[in-house]
């Protein structure tokens, strides 16, 4: 049987136009598919703010207690999904010491520190994986559900005395190394600054300095002073000579009561940080994100 070669031309033809329309449209889905890639909602719908007040919560014990040192394991998920909802996104106190907040826009910093490094911060599974009641554990569940929240702690370390057994030491370490965080110095021994002599105090903060150095975590470290008092001599917080060292802070935080200036403020002081800690009463985290609620805080928002 013997086809027109005109009828020919037109199959080919017709082929040709629906490749190209095919090619035309699997184009225009993918640059559509791109675009939407690309483009990233506003965490918020606050104005940016680089100037406004960044929040820095202070936790010590992950679990039920009699005082203020306690934020129950509920209440530590409950801080993660209201932190959330309000458009927090966590960041390093290395990150805002050094004004590198790197969230969407529209976020709120949010500096997580966690102080003494207490077991029930961290503890570890047989299998190495952290334990689904302690804080790490809490927060890696969260996170695993909002990859936008990650597991990014500031963890003001007494170095001789991590979490527990020290043969969980190095593996808890790497674990916290891979997710992000870091270890800062908390002293060795958690005294009173101000009742030891200038000594003892470079004593306190050099030992520390090279506890973490031993753990491979090299300085220079932010610090968190224990139960928030400076030493007589505030000067050794801006630098000493330790063992042929020269040991200096990135910045040193306090304990309570109110958020933090912007490192873009005339009022930021990187020696005097202060903290919000996790607690229900007054000027504690609810106090604090109450009044953000209520528009009597004027963040620091992401432009």
């Amino acid at each position: 049987m013997k086809v027109r070669a005109s009828h020919c031309r037109r199959v080919i033809v017709l082929g040709i136009l629906t490749a190209t329309l095919s090619y035309l449209s699997t184009s225009a889905e993918a640059t559509l598919r791109t675009v939407a890639i690309g483009t990233q909602q506003r965490v918020t719908n606050r104005p940016a703010n680089p100037n406004g007040a960044v929040f820095v919560a202070e936790y010590h014990h992950i679990r039920s207690g009699k005082n203020d040192m306690f934020r129950s394991a509920d209440n530590f998920r409950r801080d993660l999904e209201q932190f959330y909802a309000m458009g927090f996104r966590p960041v390093l106190a290395s990150e805002y010491l050094a004004n590198r907040i790197n969230i969407p826009s529209g976020a709120l910093p949010l500096v997580m520190t966690f102080d003494d490094a207490v077991p029930s911060q961290l503890q570890l599974t047989p299998t190495g994986q952290p334990t689904p009641d302690c804080a790490i554990g809490i927060w890696q569940d969260f996170a695993r559900r909002h990859p936008d929240f990650p597991v990014r702690a500031t963890l003001f370390v007494l170095p001789d005395s991590m979490w527990g057994p020290k043969r969980d030491v190095k593996r808890k370490i790497d674990l916290l190394k891979r997710l992000g965080c870091e270890l800062e110095n908390h002293t060795i021994t958690h005294p009173k600054l101000k009742k030891l002599t200038d000594d003892k105090v470079m004593e306190e903060l050099g030992k520390a300095e090279d506890r973490l150095a031993s753990n491979g975590q090299s300085g220079p470290h932010s610090l968190a002073l224990p139960y928030g008092i400076s030493p007589k001599n505030a000067n050794i917080l801006k630098g000493f000579d330790w063992h042929g060292n020269r040991i200096t802070f990135t910045g040193v935080f306090l304990v309570g009561a109110n958020p933090a200036p912007s490192p873009n403020s005339p009022k930021f002081n990187r020696y005097r940080v202060p903290r919000i800690m996790a607690i229900s009463g007054p000027y504690g985290i609810d106090f604090w994100l109450k009044k953000l609620s209520q528009g009597q805080v004027k963040p620091y928002v992401q432009p």
